[in-house]
């Protein structure tokens, strides 16, 4: 078995589409995969960058959560910030 490759996650979508699918996550209304997964890959990508611009400062984790996940009321994914730091470079938020 070989090592997965770890790709870059760079999502551009419209501000639109974006709160249309937030309130669909959050009404539980029935979304397809391929929505799924453009939300969690735009809320990850939104984490990430606001976990560097905070430089990965101790208190900038609870800080970057709340202000993406929770307070959207989305469940938040397990690790995110040590996937964040292998997957991302560091001029990404920039």
């Amino acid at each position: 078995m070989g090592k997965r490759k770890q790709t870059k996650r760079k999502l551009k979508i419209s501000e639109t589409k974006y709160k249309q699918l937030i309130s669909r996550r959050k009404s539980k209304k029935k979304m397809s995969l391929k929505d799924k997964k453009i939300l969690d890959d735009s809320l990850y990508v939104k984490y990430c960058t606001c976990l560097h611009k905070l430089e990965f400062k101790k208190q900038s984790y609870p800080i970057c959560m709340n202000s993406v996940y929770k307070n959207r009321g989305i469940k938040q994914p397990r690790n995110a910030s040590k996937k964040c730091n292998k997957t991302f470079n560091k001029n990404v938020g920039k």
